[in-house]
């Protein structure tokens, strides 16, 4: 070497290099303007010799070996910079030419690592990752990532025989916010690629990449190079119409899917016998078209997809991720899912995505301990532990965290078009106790147990998710009671757009699974909800969790000696929770009812629709759900307490409650009667809001159905009979368990029950009972109804209306005991 190159050479340098410690390489690689000319280095492990080539000249120049560990450099006799590539000779004898990935300057700017330092770098994913492009001219492939801590971080794959040495990247930013970054050129999408990350220990470690595209299918886990922006969608319309319209007061009926489990094809084997791994899933070019029927066809307005974020293991049904921004390689590519989305709009269906952003995975290729250092994760066990899951907490006080996550929110918004993102497990964001015993875990600044970081947190996620103003809405799994979760951050409010109603799921799925003749004994159970149905905009579910570990099927849960008795207690259920304000959610499988717990690893048990049972039940929810998109009194005012109105919740002998709901403009009540019970009510009296005509529309125990055709055939006209304080009231026969549906149109001439007409129980019950002694009596025109019954010895059973008082006081023991009750609620 000459003694003139040989100055030049920065030996301490080289050795960090070589030893693979640099967190600067573009410092000696690449080119650079000296005295003495333009010096080239370049660090090529295996190489026999390596040359360089102008572009403009197509000079060649022969490299030196500085270094016998695959340093070469050449002083070059020009003052200019100049495009040049590398022609290397490996030791095997083979030959490539490559551009120096040492050849470009950084790609992000000083504001762009100041955003990301203050964690508002919202489209962090455009950088993080890896990204095809073209710089200069040239195509390649620009790597990106965050680990502050780390001594070096190298770009690692087929491409360099996974060799950390030969693509390490330079690190721009300092402390808490510096990335690593680097251009390769000639990479393509669909390689393979990891990061090994060298610790301040000097341990090497492979990670795969937090802000993949794409990975390999399980069990390989290594990161694929994906060009996500090719998909042309063709879902303009709806997009448009979403970012218009308010689903609060639209249909909003979701249907739960996991999209391994909904359908499966038998295991594949290979030549050799051996099974064909993740041959048992449909594409999701498949799985869109067979859903996109099912859905439409059902009568569903969205699907909620379990989540199809990358995960390693099936049993966790999606929700312990590895690969936040990489839709699971199970069912298909990134592409695949863009058609997925595209195809549901194109059929006018939406689609909610299930999101975690409350723990994730110890695996030690993803993000624990990501650079030797926990950089997602809370250092402190107490902190940064889950004990019961075996995973780790974020930590969302720290910016590049919060950053990683409101990025990742926003994302599957803007490039997957998702229509909402439903957050699991928000109560153990919440509560810095959850799930742990003393000991366990650190309070806060202030002593508390609430997760002051947390709830920042999902104040800033989603106040900018919806000042977006597209129309996706987001949706919040909190199961205690933690206040305003759908309320306006400004007012203290989390800013969620809805709240899965656990309470209540919990409370009428025990109340059904009681035999009929023990619901009278929990009555709270099927009214209690009302009290504070509208402290939220709620979603009433019947997910996953109800019909796994244990529990039963929906239909495994109600009482009844025969399937049959099963089914008519389940089709009471579910006109209940579609009648009930709110919106709704139905796990798959369960609007069939279907027998077996649900189970991950087999397709649902599709074979029993071949059953009347099954075909029946199918049936029946498919009516329900139309019945709900046909009527807007069952959508419109979800959230307003005008309207509903209960005509009466005081039946907890006979396991009755009977309610009216309105249209926002007045113009469309409709009557429920629910029936809980296995009596039979002949000729039952019952209130009604107004005078005018009453027409059954719907009803569980029609035979199309499976029930026994006991319906209603005829309009009923009111009467002016006083009855649960109203002036007017129907006679109707109330089949056993069972739930029926009434039209109500008012008499020629008579005020329509708009917003104006809706008066109080109070006020109706002023203008029509005398007062005695300071207590209202009902007016008793009729004598009691004998009522048949469907157990097995008949017994006379009262309507109530001799009894006028035990109505009032029933409602207000019932009230105060179940108020009591509320304050004692614990977690599902």
């Amino acid at each position: 070497m000459e003694q003139v190159l040989y100055d030049l050479m920065d030996w301490a340098g080289i050795e960090e290099l070589t030893y693979s410690e640099s967190a600067d390489p573009h410092r000696l690689l690449g080119s650079h303007i000296t005295e003495k000319g333009l010096l080239i280095q370049a660090l090529f492990p295996t190489a026999s010799a390596v040359k360089v080539k102008l572009s403009n000249t197509g000079k060649t120049y022969d490299m030196e070996l500085a270094d016998e560990a695959g340093f070469f450099a050449v002083l070059i006799p020009r003052k200019t910079k100049t495009a040049y590539t590398l022609l290397v000779t490996y030791d095997n004898g083979a030959e490539e030419e490559v551009t120096d990935p040492y050849a470009f300057g950084p790609q992000y700017t000083e504001r762009e690592l100041k955003k990301f330092e203050a964690g508002i770098f919202y489209n962090i994913y455009e950088k993080m990752g890896a990204h095809p492009m073209t710089i200069d001219g040239v195509e390649g492939v620009y790597f990106s990532v965050w680990a502050p801590c780390a001594m070096r971080v190298s770009v690692v794959g087929d491409f360099n025989l996974w060799d950390g040495r030969r693509h390490q990247m330079r690190k721009l930013g300092e402390g808490d916010a510096s990335v690593f970054e680097l251009f390769i050129p000639g990479l393509k999408p669909g390689c393979l690629y990891k990061y090994e990350v060298k610790t301040r220990a000097g341990e090497p470690m492979l990670k795969c990449d937090p802000y993949a595209n794409y990975a390999e299918l399980r069990p390989n886990n290594a990161s694929i190079v994906w060009d996500i922006g090719n998909y042309q969608w063709k879902d303009q319309e709806w997009m448009k119409k979403r970012a218009a319209s308010d689903t609060k007061d639209k249909p909003f009926n979701i249907y739960e899917v996991h999209l391994g489990s909904w359908i499966r094809k038998a295991f594949a084997e290979d030549e050799n016998g051996n099974v064909i791994a993740g041959s048992e899933f449909y594409n999701y070019r498949e799985l869109a078209v067979k859903l996109a029927d099912y859905v439409k066809n059902m009568g569903y307005t969205h699907v909620e997809l379990m989540p199809v974020m990358e995960h390693p293991l099936d049993a966790s049904w999606g929700y312990q991720v590895t690969g936040y921004y990489a839709p699971t390689s199970r069912y298909g590519t990134p592409d695949d899912f863009m058609y997925f989305m595209d195809y549901m709009h194109e059929n006018g269906i939406g689609v909610i995505l299930d999101w975690v952003p409350a723990h994730f995975p110890r695996d030690a290729y993803g993000m624990a301990c990501f650079d030797g250092t926990c950089v997602y994760e809370h250092a402190d066990p107490r902190q940064g532990s889950h004990p019961h899951w075996g995973t780790l907490i974020y930590n969302y006080g720290r910016p590049g965290v919060s950053n990683f996550l409101i990025a990742n929110a926003l994302f599957w918004a803007e490039k997957y078009h998702a229509d909402g993102i439903r957050m699991d497990a928000v109560a153990s964001m919440l509560y810095l106790d959850y799930g742990k015993n003393d000991g366990e875990w650190v309070a806060n600044m202030y002593g508390g147990n609430e997760n002051l970081e947390a709830v920042e947190f999902l104040k800033h996620l989603n106040s900018v998710f919806k000042g977006r103003k597209d129309g996706a809405v987001l949706i919040a799994e909190e199961s205690t009671a933690w206040p305003m979760i759908t309320g306006n951050p400004k007012d203290g409010g989390l800013g969620f757009d809805y709240k899965w109603n656990m309470g209540w799921m919990n409370d009428f799925t025990n109340y059904m699974r009681c035999d009929p003749y023990f619901r009278k004994n929990n009555y709270g159970g099927l009214t209690f909800s009302m009290l504070y149905a509208y402290s939220e905009n709620f979603v009433l579910v019947f997910s996953h969790d109800e019909v796994v570990h244990g529990k039963g099927s929906m239909m495994g849960k109600m009482p009844g000696e025969t399937l049959e008795k099963k089914a008519e207690n389940l089709r009471a259920a579910y006109g209940f929770m579609m009648s009930h304000p709110g919106k709704k959610l139905l796990f798959m499988g369960q609007d069939f009812g279907q027998i077996d717990e649900w189970n991950e690893n087999a397709s649902l048990e599709w074979e029993l629709l071949q059953y009347p049972l099954h075909k029946n039940m199918q049936s029946y929810v498919r009516a329900l759900n139309h019945m709900v998109l046909e009527h807007p009194a069952l959508y419109e005012e979800d959230f307003d307490p005008s309207g509903f109105e209960w005509i009466n919740c005081s039946y907890h002998e006979e396991s009755m409650v009977l309610y009216v709901r309105r249209s926002k403009d007045g113009k469309e009540t409709l009557l429920f009667i629910c029936n809980f019970d296995n009596v039979e009510h002949e000729k039952f009296r019952l209130g009604v809001p107004f005078a005018g005509k009453y027409k059954e529309i719907f009803n569980s125990d029609a035979r199309e159905f499976g029930g026994q055709g006991r319906i209603n055939a005829r309009a009923k006209s009111s009467k002016k009979i006083p009855w649960d304080d109203r002036e007017n009231s129907i006679e109707c026969n109330i089949p056993p368990m069972s739930f029926l549906v009434f039209s109500c149109t008012p008499e020629a001439g008579k005020k329509k029950a708009g917003r104006a007409a809706k008066s109080s129980v109070k006020e109706a019950a002023a203008k029509k009972e005398p007062e005695t002694g300071g207590r209202k009596t009902a007016v008793v025109k009729e004598e009691p109804k004998k009522l048949a019954t469907a157990r097995e010895e008949p017994k006379k059973l009262s309507t109530t209306k001799e009894e006028p008082k035990k109505i009032v006081e029933a409602k207000s023991r019932e009230r105060t005991q179940k108020t009591a009750q509320s304050f004692k609620r614990t977690e599902s």
